[in-house]
């Protein structure tokens, strides 16, 4: 068995975390180019970096993105979350005056909803079934050795 290149160690924990996030333009609207989704690719890596995170993998279509992020058991994925959209929102709007254009009433980017799944590691029947197979002890553990007495 082989070192397994995504774990990752901190200070006192070894992990292996992942989450599928998927934002969506407001209204849903088709507002991206390539130009676009480059350059917020650029931006939510560098975000990630910010956080310890990384950006594994990255892709989106007209009105929403893809990110595939490694991330740390100390961040928060609704933090993590707020900032790369934050963020994004507000440099692309600065960076591509159409797209400021085609949100100037609402000042903001993408919905204010969010998916975000869990993502790698092994299927949850698989964990669920390892925990249910572990050897949990028959007999009780030793005897406490404090007593209780009943007040007359």
């Amino acid at each position: 068995m082989g070192i397994d290149e995504n774990i990752r160690t901190g200070r006192h924990c070894v992990f292996r975390m992942h989450v599928h996030l998927v934002f969506v333009t407001k209204y849903r609207h088709k507002v991206f180019a390539d130009r676009h989704l480059t350059r917020c690719e650029e931006i939510m890596r560098a975000v990630c970096e910010d956080f310890e995170a990384e950006l594994v993998e990255f892709n989106g279509e007209n009105n929403h993105v893809h990110l595939l992020v490694n991330f740390p058991p100390k961040v928060a994925v609704s933090k993590l979350v707020n900032s790369l959209k934050g963020v994004s929102s507000r440099r692309l709007r600065q960076e591509f005056p159409d797209l400021a254009r085609h949100y100037w009433r609402a000042q903001r980017l993408w919905s204010g909803s969010y998916f975000a799944g869990s993502a790698g590691g092994a299927p949850l029947s698989s964990v669920k079934q390892y925990i249910e197979q572990q050897n949990r002890p028959l007999r009780p553990g030793p005897r406490s050795t404090v007593q209780i007495r009943a007040h007359s």
